[in-house]
């Protein structure tokens, strides 16, 4: 009913009646004929997502979305967001004492002052060298006019967390958009579970905020199974941006060629590597000749600590001889590199085991996954077949464009 209306007050447009009548329409109808009139030329998008996070998955992510969004005629925007108040103790502070706090606890990490030093450059930087490449700076954009609004990937979903960069935000969940529709592309609630919604006392506010949503996108079954028992209704499955975006057969921005030799990736945040885990890695390499380049973070048994742009972390990968990571995105760049790589899986801490192990399963790739570092040499022994997984992520490719096309409405006429 909702859309005919729409169709009705764009027909009676073209048609040139009603134009003084316009005024009258109310105000979430007129966001959506304006859309409607718009997706007759090129529709504006905006994304909301984890885009500010100083961290390559975040990046990657959010550049691969803005990449299949243009491809399917979009004029591309980055909507930001305000912080909300968090549900669990928050560590750190916020503004300037966050990043003392951050520098502090560098220092503190168990790894060569080189790499320490090298490691704060690397953060102070990182807008500055990567920003442009999403077209955006150091101002915020609160809020755009937009046609559609897409809402991920990343963890945006996840709301019950102590990380006082996110909070519980509502505009996370598209509250107060201005946008004709709003919609998501495989959000993740992350270590949010529907439990944690419930011992919070957040569940209905968040149900009520899923509710306005035209199309929901997941990415993994979580986050899925929070959207079904919150508003009964079963979302769609999404590959993450860096795997539905085919950065090496699309990106010109990857160097060509990496011209270090002989070197295994140890990919994960700072310090999260234990002394144990650094000996058993370090041991690996020093046996197969291998020096270890820690990106994304300084480790203990860090040879070369890589400070590249995004784009150069998938050359350093495409060349490495093979990958440990114990993070979401550093699991996918060795899939889409098609890397020897170990996943390390942790049920202590942040946690990790339930997003890696959903991603590892859908791709058919489960022997990856290891609890601890002792089966190293026998999970990185084995080569991986590649068969299975590739073809699973060209139907999701496909699965990805249909989607995003029906969603902002890129499928036929102003008015199918």
């Amino acid at each position: 009913m909702y859309n005919k209306a729409i169709c009705y007050v764009v027909k009676m447009l073209f048609n040139g009646r009603g134009k003084n009548n316009w005024v009258k329409v109310s105000s979430p109808l007129r966001n959506r004929v304006e859309m409607r009139i718009n997706m007759k030329n090129k529709p504006k998008a905006g994304i909301l997502s984890m885009h500010r996070i100083y961290n390559y998955g975040s990046f990657l992510q959010a550049y691969g979305l803005k990449e299949i969004l243009k491809e399917l005629g979009c004029e591309v925007e980055f909507a930001d967001y305000h912080p909300g108040e968090c549900l669990i103790k928050a560590d750190g502070g916020t503004g300037i004492k966050r990043k003392l706090s951050k520098v502090s606890e560098t220092l503190r990490y168990n790894a060569s002052l080189k790499d320490k030093i090298k490691f704060i450059k690397y953060k102070k930087n990182y807008a500055a060298n990567n920003y442009p490449y999403l077209g955006i700076d150091d101002k915020m954009n609160y809020n755009p006019k937009v046609d559609v609004l897409v809402i991920g990937s990343d963890e945006v979903f996840n709301c019950v967390q102590n990380n006082t960069n996110v909070g519980f935000a509502p505009e996370l969940f598209g509250v107060g958009n201005r946008a004709g529709k709003l919609i998501t592309y495989a959000a993740s609630c992350g270590n949010t579970t529907y439990d944690k919604l419930v011992k919070y006392k957040v569940k209905d506010k968040v149900a009520e905020w899923l509710k306005a949503f035209d199309n929901i996108s997941v990415r993994d079954n979580n986050t899925g199974e929070v959207v079904k028992k919150l508003i009964g209704k079963e979302p769609v499955y999404n590959l993450d941006p860096v795997l539905a975006y085919d950065y090496i057969g699309k990106c010109d921005e990857i160097k060509k060629e990496i011209t270090d030799k002989n070197y295994m990736i140890l990919y994960g945040y700072s310090g999260r590597f234990s002394k144990e885990e650094c000996k058993k890695i370090r041991a690996y390499a020093d046996r197969r000749g291998l020096k270890i380049y820690c990106i994304g973070g300084i480790q203990n048994c860090c040879d070369k600590f890589i400070d590249c742009s995004p784009f150069d972390v998938i050359a350093y990968f495409k060349n490495s001889s093979c990958v440990v990571t114990d993070t979401f995105h550093g699991t996918i760049l060795s899939v889409i590199t098609h890397r020897r790589f170990v996943s390390l899986v942790r049920n202590s801490g942040y946690g990790n085991s339930q997003k890696l192990t959903d991603l590892l399963i859908r791709l058919k790739l489960e022997d990856r996954i290891a609890e601890s570092l002792e089966d190293i040499d026998n999970i990185l022994a084995k080569a991986v077949d590649y068969t299975d997984t590739d073809m699973i992520i060209k139907e999701e490719r496909k699965n990805t464009y249909d989607y995003l096309k029906n969603a902002i409405g890129r499928n036929g006429d102003l008015c199918e």
